[in-house]
């Protein structure tokens, strides 16, 4: 008997080997193609286990359409519903869910990592290259580390942010266990950006509650820099009897471009947000002055990525959408829970912008130069981008009867995975809602990443033409 344990054991295992070996000659062949398949099959997974009859509260089952929208939301960590969270879905559903924005937070490439280290002990040169591309990580010796860093303050921080709320949801839902189980919801999905809540009334009625938003809006804009930042600042904090004098000059160029630029979008978008809407009686208007701040403070954080509101995003004026649009589009840091184009892209755009003002050849930041080949990328990036989301608004607008201004907005907010709507998802079409289905898992694995999945190898010529400038402008 216990022969024949060790012999099925020996046979998982050598299964186990073909497979990883599988896997290292599709991944060395085709990467980008293997990242999507690999997302799109637990994208796949998750609306199987949402399909099961007791995953909904009525225990009929869901629509394909809805099991499908909704793990896409899920695992893309977007937080956009076509159902009720809170009471469509059972506790088994609810389950599922988080499950699935776990599995998102982390990224594909680095669970995969993560079981061949539970494997093979180790971490293969493939398995390595293969987290470098998803975490954005430029030296194979950070992808260990970044990958123990990811376990630790992913779910540290998710734990602390359920601890801090933990006592203020106690008072509201005068429930330890439901209390213990929404700040575990809201700890998990603030952290990786999902937006998703577990109560249908969601953060409205806690418009002016400190003790509860500023720990998730704080977990949002932590998520939202991405691991790599995380790791750094991790790196170049003083350890215990160093001085702190100049510890910032040990960040590396990412982190400091990342920083800045988040924190100047922070600024820039709350204070605008607050402007527009002072007076609205539907948003800011009724709110004492703390309570416009906080307000403001946490809507200028949410279009970065996070999703979650605390007035009725709906009710707000146009400006304050568009300047949502804008926030949405940009998202959050490389490598992050959150997406859009990245800050460090508007980061090079805006620094090529000045370098082309002033006349200096070089583009500079942080007493460092910045590659040509960069900006060449942010442009690609920013171009894809921007034309996945024309595409998407066409396609909307066909399929609906709704203005330009509520479907650019959830076209936005889809592609980034943000999950702010202005009410619109609810009663969209099958058909419309399958497109942002597709825009949520475009904007989640990368418009490089599927543009390289179709693209043809890069060419390598040894012989080049002739140079010539065009006029521009």
């Amino acid at each position: 008997m216990v022969e024949g344990a060790e012999r099925m054991a020996g046979s998982l295992r050598n299964r186990l080997f073909g497979l990883r070996e599988l896997v290292d000659e599709l991944a060395f062949r085709a990467p980008a193609r293997l990242a999507v398949t690999v997302f799109a099959c637990v994208v796949v997974l998750f609306a199987i286990l949402l399909m099961v009859p007791f995953a909904t509260a009525d225990g009929e089952g869901a629509r394909l359409v809805d099991a499908l929208f909704t793990a896409v939301s899920a695992v893309c960590v977007t937080g956009l519903v076509v159902q009720d969270t809170a009471t469509y879905w059972s506790l088994y559903g609810q389950i599922v869910i988080l499950a699935g924005i776990k599995v998102g937070g982390f990224g594909i490439m680095t669970v995969a990592s993560l079981l061949g280290m539970i494997v093979s002990r180790k971490i293969g040169l493939t398995q390595k290259l293969l987290t470098a591309s998803e975490t954005k990580t430029s030296r194979l010796g950070d992808v260990g580390s970044l990958i123990r860093v990811i376990i630790i303050t992913a779910t540290t921080l998710e734990l602390s942010i359920a601890l801090l709320i933990f006592p203020r949801l106690v008072v509201i839902e005068e429930n330890v266990g439901t209390a213990a189980w929404h700040a575990l919801f809201y700890g998990i999905s603030a952290f990786n950006n999902a937006g998703f809540v577990p109560t249908t009334e969601g953060l409205m009625p806690h418009v002016g509650d400190w003790a509860l938003l500023l720990p998730i809006a704080l977990g949002v804009f932590i998520g939202a820099l991405g691991f790599p930042v995380i790791l750094n600042i991790q790196r170049a904090l003083p350890r215990p009897g160093q001085r702190w004098h100049n510890w910032t000059k040990r960040l590396s160029l990412h982190s400091k471009l990342t920083l800045v630029t988040s924190g100047a979008l922070l600024v820039v978008g709350a204070l605008l947000l607050l402007v527009l809407e002072w007076t609205n009686p539907a948003t800011f208007g009724p709110l004492t002055l703390g309570q416009k701040l906080l307000a403001a403070l946490f809507a200028g954080i949410m279009p970065r990525s996070g999703g979650f509101s605390t007035v009725d995003v709906g009710a707000m004026t146009e400006s304050s959408w568009l300047i949502q649009d804008a926030l949405m589009f940009v998202g959050g840091g490389s490598a992050s829970t959150a997406g859009g184009i990245k800050v460090t892209t508007l980061a090079v755009m805006l620094l090529a912008i000045v370098a082309e003002a002033r006349g200096d050849r070089d583009i500079e930041a942080f007493g460092r130069r910045i590659p040509r080949d960069v900006l060449r990328l942010s442009i690609a990036v920013v171009f894809t981008g921007a034309s996945i989301v024309l595409v998407s608004c066409i396609a909307l607008l066909e399929v609906t009867d709704l203005p330009l201004s509520q479907v650019l907005f959830e076209v936005l907010s889809a592609f980034a995975t943000v999950g702010l709507s202005t009410g619109i998802t609810f009663d969209l079409p099958d058909a419309g809602k399958y497109v942002l289905a597709l825009l949520m898992f475009v904007g989640r694995t990368g418009a490089v990443t599927v543009v390289a999945v179709l693209a043809l190898r890069d060419r390598r010529r040894i012989v080049r033409f002739p140079e010539e400038r065009p006029i521009i402008g």
